[in-house]
């Protein structure tokens, strides 16, 4: 068994290369045009953040390969090459932390900076916010780790009588328990003043993952709620709403106009927006208007991708409105793939985690007996699972961010994504994957068994002072499911809606 631990140390290193070399392909392509050959540390920020919330995700498969490599082990040294998953979990997340609360700001501070200062007054003011903001967490951590920073175990006390041991060895729903009278064990029938609470303080690093954990799931059970449901029927419903046909060459013309116009006044805008900046009118209508303002680009640039769709140019246009018909086609059998999975999810949350006892394995017993098949199905599809959450969360935070204003959100596109844009969504996806592993670690308890993920954020993170109550009682499970079910009825009542280029300005004054 030695040789195939080792194995698992190489396979690790392998994936974390892969990962990181994937990750600055990434970076590459969806770079904006203005930001090649700069901006070189938000760039290091962004490939590093990526790479910890790619290798987070991996980690649990890993942890349960991990686990499993000693399961066979004929003597204890066979087991040295084993991965320390506990010390890794804790550095990743620990780092996850510092890079979402301290680093990330300081990039996106220095990035967002004037560009009429000087590089050290940029440093020096994105310092001073870094810095604020980390006084601030490390009171608040210190004070509450002083405080409440202590888990509760409810333990039982149980005892019992000797009795003769039997000439054999009879068990039946009726008589659990070995003995002539025994009908049922102490553990049965041990009165309610028999529990205890065990109290022991927990380590600081294990208290910062799960209050990052809190912040990450309140995000998770909103953002995934509505992504599990958004995310393949919005890809079903944008396969309903397809262009039929290309429009005529008049139509065209005249939609085309209209967008031009447009952009010359968001132009005129943009203009008005950045002299004030630069004679220091920021305040709260300035604010208000750039806001207005990034909107209205956004649905500006929909709507040429749509009227390009719609009147496809150049030699190749029959070729060009091919793929895009193949594009929806492709679109649909995703989208109904990731309806399956979603429903999946939903269902092995209400049947698994929401009723006590769980009413069946489920999905726990799927990838048990994909193992049984070959022994890396099951983690594949496991792996699987867990990513999806987590494009699930990002769905759901586009379509809350850009549809319902909840919280601005800077869009990802190819060949156009700014650095701040980049610095922002990977530190949502950083904050958000720490919970995704936490709910994955929940939810397949039973396949998950044993492994230092579960120790962290199964026994220590629900037990812990103060929180665990959000964990006794379901609350997160029961917002991710009661949104998941919302945004099923939004898009049943509004989904199959088409959209069309608008043609017009909406910038409010």
């Amino acid at each position: 068994m030695g040789d195939f631990n080792l194995a698992l140390v190489i396979v690790a290193i392998v994936v974390c290369i892969l990962v990181f070399i994937f990750n600055v392909y990434l970076l590459v392509n969806y770079q904006h045009p203005d930001d090649a050959n700069q901006a070189y540390f938000p760039k290091f920020v962004v490939v590093l953040g990526l790479s910890i919330a790619a290798i987070s995700i991996l980690m649990l498969p890993a942890d349960v390969a991990n686990r499993q490599a000693c399961r066979h082990a004929i003597y204890n040294g066979s087991c040295n090459l084993t991965l320390p998953m506990k010390d890794l979990w804790l550095a990743v997340y620990i780092f996850d932390a510092v890079l979402v609360f301290f680093v990330i700001p300081f990039a996106m501070f220095y990035y967002e900076g004037d560009q009429d200062k000087t590089v050290g007054k940029r440093i020096k003011s994105a310092l001073l916010w870094v810095i604020t903001t980390a006084i601030v967490c490390g009171l608040v951590l210190g004070i509450l780790y002083g405080l409440i920073g202590k888990v509760d175990f409810t333990v039982r006390h149980l005892s019992s009588a000797t009795t003769t041991f039997p000439s054999s060895w009879v068990f039946s729903s009726d008589q659990q328990c070995v003995g002539n009278g025994a009908k049922q064990c102490s553990a049965y029938t041990a009165s309610v003043s028999s529990e205890k609470t065990w109290t022991m303080r927990t380590t600081f690093p294990e208290y910062v993952v799960a209050l990052a954990t809190i912040v990450g799931s309140v995000l998770f059970a909103i953002f995934g709620g509505v992504g599990i449901a958004c995310l393949p029927l919005g890809l079903i419903f944008s396969f309903i709403r397809r262009p039929k046909a290309v429009i005529t060459r008049s139509q065209y013309i005249k939609e085309a106009t209209e967008l031009g116009k447009k952009a010359k006044e968001l132009k005129k805008a943009a203009d008005a927006l950045h002299q004030e900046e630069r004679s220091g009118s920021k305040g709260r209508k300035w604010r208000k208007n750039v806001k207005a303002v990034e909107k209205e680009l956004f649905q500006l640039e929909e709507d040429v991708k749509l009227l390009e769709e719609i009147y496809p140019q150049g030699e190749k246009a029959e070729t060009s409105w091919a793929f895009t018909v193949l594009g929806y086609l492709l679109k649909l059998v995703l989208g109904v793939l990731g309806l399956i999975v979603s429903v999946a999810w939903v269902a092995h949350i209400i049947i698994y985690m929401l009723v006590n006892p769980p009413l069946h394995p489920f999905l726990n017993e799927v990838f048990i007996k994909l193992d049984d098949l070959w022994g890396l199905l099951g983690t594949a599809a496991f792996a699987f699972f867990c990513f999806y959450l987590l494009l699930a969360v990002i769905a759901g935070a586009m379509m809350l961010g850009l549809r319902l204003v909840f919280i601005t959100i800077h869009p990802m596109k190819w060949g156009a994504t700014l650095m701040n844009s980049f610095l922002f969504n990977v530190a949502l996806i950083l904050l958000c994957s720490i919970s995704v592993i936490q709910f994955c670690s929940t939810a397949f308890g039973y396949y998950a068994q044993a492994t230092a993920a579960q120790e962290i954020f199964g026994h220590t993170l629900q037990s812990l002072r103060g929180i665990r109550f959000l964990y006794k009682y379901n609350v997160f499970q029961i917002a991710f499911v009661v949104l998941a079910g919302l945004t099923f009825v939004y898009y049943a009542a509004f989904g199959w809606r088409r959209k069309k280029p608008s043609g017009r300005f909406q910038l409010s004054s």
